[in-house]
């Protein structure tokens, strides 16, 4: 008998054994990482989501119709605010919303409602003007009372100055400016990082 040969297939098929289970222990310890992880990751869900709020302690909101007490009165857009920031809140956290006995409450009114040139021409007219909108927000948290607070929150749209602002374009600006403004209010209020 070749116990030379018999020595060195021994040793080849050992060989190859001790790869093949540390191989798949390799693959077992990569696979409970890799659990680990998913685990890890959901469990931190808990306290933050994928909108980017903080964990809420909440399970409704309401939105108090905001009047508008501007000394110029543009019809309409009281509403219009009033449903972006409903639909904002609604679209982005699981909260739901209620008329009354809200677990979060924003209410306020729209302070300003203002058109103003920015930039004159050479003969003396407005080369682009500014709309701009402001509105003082209420916020109260009925489970935390440290979150509330009254804020006033403003911005902008710019236009060519020969134009004005009606029908789809006033609808664009006035647009435009909620959205800037309610999602301020949204990190303010919901996105405490």
């Amino acid at each position: 008998m070749n116990w030379e040969f018999l020595k060195e297939l021994y040793t080849e098929k050992s060989s190859s054994l001790i790869y093949n289970l540390y191989n798949n222990k390799m693959t077992i310890l990569k696979k409970l990482v890799l659990l680990i992880a998913i685990i890890a990751t959901f469990n931190s869900c808990s306290y933050y989501n994928f909108t980017g709020t903080g964990k809420i302690d909440a399970k409704t909101f309401q939105v108090n119709y905001f009047q508008n007490t501007a000394e110029l009165i543009e019809p309409g857009i009281e509403r219009t605010f009033t449903q972006s920031l409903q639909n904002l809140i609604q679209n982005q956290t699981n909260l739901s919303l209620t008329n009354s006995g809200g677990d979060l409450i924003y209410e306020g009114e729209i302070t300003d409602y203002r058109n103003a040139p920015m930039a004159a021409t050479a003969d003396q007219r407005a080369g682009q003007t500014r709309l701009t909108i402001s509105v003082l927000v209420r916020f109260t948290n009925t489970k935390k009372e440290d979150d509330n607070f009254e804020k006033r929150y403003s911005f902008f749209f710019d236009y060519p100055g020969g134009e004005l602002l009606t029908g789809a374009a006033l609808n664009n600006a006035v647009e435009t400016i909620y959205t800037r403004i309610t999602q301020d209010i949204f990190n303010d209020s919901l996105a405490k990082w």
